[in-house]
């Protein structure tokens, strides 16, 4: 089992920014990637980036690109998710996801199905 508990979420004006980092314990060491999804009031959750657990391989949704930062930290055991010019849209339930899957070569899942392992979920809100 990982067990994995998002933190940093908030309220902030459109063009500020949050850092959200998920803190990550249990059997990390079968932990593969390491992904941020949101899910915003009555849409499906919706890939934002993914990092690979010992760090690299990292991408991005179109929507955020440029603007969200996807991180590990090897010695605290996070995942971080850096979103700066945030806009309203960004507005969601944003979650910690984690993949045990093996892939070949740089392969990872933007399919929410495919992660067995998720937070609590932490609110992040962006006022016009």
């Amino acid at each position: 089992q990982v067990q994995l508990v998002e933190s940093g979420g908030g309220l902030v004006q459109a063009g500020g920014s949050l850092r959200l980092s998920c803190a990550a314990s249990g059997r990390t060491f079968s932990t593969n990637h390491m992904a941020w999804f949101r899910q915003a009031p009555g849409k499906e959750r919706e890939f934002v980036a993914a990092i690979r657990w010992s760090g690299g391989n990292i991408n991005y949704a179109d929507s955020v690109k440029g603007r969200f930062t996807i991180s590990r930290d090897n010695v605290k055991n996070t995942v971080n998710l850096e979103m700066n010019t945030l806009k309203p849209e960004d507005t969601a339930v944003y979650y910690c996801a984690a993949d045990v899957r093996l892939y070949s070569g740089n392969g990872y899942s933007r399919r929410a199905g495919a992660y067995e392992y998720w937070g609590q979920g932490t609110q992040v809100t962006v006022s016009s």
